[in-house]
């Protein structure tokens, strides 16, 4: 009978969870592989057989992070409204923030300074932006928005939009009293509306 595996895939996410929160909320200084395998009530001998050591405990996690991202991201269907699907990514953007803030700066900063992630982790990255790439495409083909600036240009400002309102919400940068809740989906519209072609 095979011996138990000990070093499985849930305390691999369970370590990759606590690394993200130790990096987003405590800076890479706060990452120790021997803080980490106590916060998780593990070895540091089962964090280098799960990662081999710190540099490819920091890929994983941003891998991880694009990864959730990315899958969310991909729930959202395609419709015959490229508009309405810019829309619902730009939610789907929100949701994923919300839904694993330890991962959104890890992702969107340089929260550890010179560290470089694999060309397999950045292609992976790069991808999560291609729906908007692709779907601004739809919209400027089919007649509904301008054709100048390119689409690239297009759906980097909507991107930027997003990852603006999400960046200061999650980091607690709101002005006093106001709530981005109640009309982030006003400001994705508004800003899909003004690629439309007049």
């Amino acid at each position: 009978m095979p011996r138990p595996k000990t070093h499985d895939d849930a305390l691999r996410g369970r370590l990759l969870e606590r690394a993200g929160e130790l990096l987003s909320t405590e800076g890479p200084g706060a990452l120790s592989l021997r803080r980490l395998a106590a916060d998780v009530n593990t070895s540091t001998t089962a964090v280098y057989s799960l990662f081999g050591g710190k540099p490819a405990l920091l890929n994983a996690v941003y891998e991880e992070a694009f990864r959730r991202f990315g899958e969310r991201i991909a729930t959202v269907p395609q419709t015959d409204d490229p508009v309405e699907d810019l829309v619902q990514i730009g939610l789907a953007y929100r949701e994923s923030a919300l839904a694993d803030p330890q991962f959104y700066l890890v992702m969107f900063s340089k929260v550890v300074p010179n560290f470089e992630p694999s060309d397999e982790t950045k292609e992976a990255a790069v991808q999560t932006f291609l729906p908007v790439v692709r779907d601004v495409g739809r919209a400027v083909e089919s007649g509904v928005f301008t054709r100048e600036p390119p689409p690239e240009q297009i759906a980097l400002a909507m991107w930027g939009t997003v990852h603006g309102l999400v960046s200061l919400e999650l980091n607690g940068n709101l002005p006093p009293g106001v709530e981005i809740a109640p009309v982030y989906e006003r400001a994705l519209r508004a800003q899909a509306d003004g690629w439309r072609v007049a």
